[in-house]
């Protein structure tokens, strides 16, 4: 009766419309219930006709939850999810780029400097100028001392030649820098073993006599390779060793942590005097030469005996 008014009585123009839309949209579900009342109305055997009402109920019921979940938890619009997955993998990546720290000149203000974490040994960095034989300013406004050499100071005996013997190796440059010990010198400045490809920098000056053997504990990595360029350099009458009468650098420590403390070398670097003969081996001597900070022009113990200015001690011990 009240289907009756609702398909044919006066609400039927609202009526069909709606009922029609319906079954559109549930048009799974409406086949399922016309098999259904087809069944129920034509099947005469009782277990087949349970059995397949059974079947089709369980299609409606699995259908109707479908409809149920996709109302009260609709899918996200297309290609959200992948813009989600996107977003969140440029966060990690830019999470994973970003530097441990980032330190900053204070006439440039956000500028890169290199890291100086301990556990970083090398980085690339470029070079915007050359100060002189042995010191670069890099990018961003940092300047580096090069470990364990000296070169001539302004106005002296070949510091010219070796400030731009510098500036052709490195000068507008990429460079690898490589730390020892120390962080800094007390001017600020980062001390470093520079490479340009293939060539070590510090070596190389000293291999050309461009510079001179500068080295204090603790920064001593490449001591012995240092000393064996120098002696190179001299023996060839190399750069400053052949050009200047008398090679007068005047070396001193470049940090606080390198300057001998008293009864921490294996002798006293005052008194009574030392002479070769109280060491065993060349290392030993050598050891207790750079402990003194004594130098090329400065051996007041005279364990320079052999090769007087190359900085080398004993060197005819084993």
């Amino acid at each position: 009766m009240i289907i009756g008014r609702l398909f044919f009585g006066k609400n039927r123009f609202i009526t069909i419309p709606i009922a029609v839309l319906l079954g559109l949209f549930f048009f799974p579900i409406t086949i399922l219930l016309i098999i259904s009342w087809f069944i129920y109305t034509k099947v005469s055997n009782k277990k087949i006709k349970i059995v397949s009402l059974t079947i089709v109920g369980f299609f409606i019921l699995f259908l109707g939850a479908t409809y149920i979940s996709a109302i009260v938890n609709p899918s996200p619009p297309k290609g959200t999810k992948q813009t989600e997955e996107t977003l969140g993998a440029e966060k990690e990546e830019n999470i994973e780029k970003q530097p441990e720290s980032t330190p900053t000149t204070g006439n440039q203000k956000g500028a890169t400097l290199i890291p100086t974490a301990v556990d970083i040994e090398q980085i690339e960095v470029k070079v915007s100028r050359v100060i002189d034989g042995d010191t670069i300013e890099i990018e961003g406004g940092q300047r580096i001392r090069y470990i364990g050499i000296d070169t001539p100071e302004s106005g002296g005996c070949f510091a010219i030649e070796s400030t731009n013997k510098n500036k052709g190796l490195v000068e507008g440059k990429m460079i690898r820098i490589e730390r020892d010990v120390s962080e800094t010198d007390r001017y600020g400045r980062l001390l470093r073993y520079v490479y340009v490809g293939n060539i070590f920098v510090n070596e190389a000056l000293l291999k050309d006599g461009y510079a001179q053997v500068y080295t204090y504990p603790p920064d001593v990595k490449y001591d012995e390779r240092f000393l064996i360029a120098q002696k190179e350099a001299r023996e060839n009458n190399r750069g400053l060793w052949s050009s200047c009468s008398e090679v007068v650098l005047s070396p001193k420590p470049t940090t606080a942590s390198q300057v001998p403390a008293t009864g921490s070398c294996k002798y006293s670097c005052s008194s009574p005097d030392r002479d070769c003969s109280d060491f065993s081996t060349h290392a030993e001597a050598q050891a207790f030469f750079n402990c003194c900070s004594f130098t090329a022009t400065y051996d007041p113990m005279k364990l320079d005996s052999l090769g007087v200015g190359d900085g080398i001690a004993c060197e005819s011990l084993p």
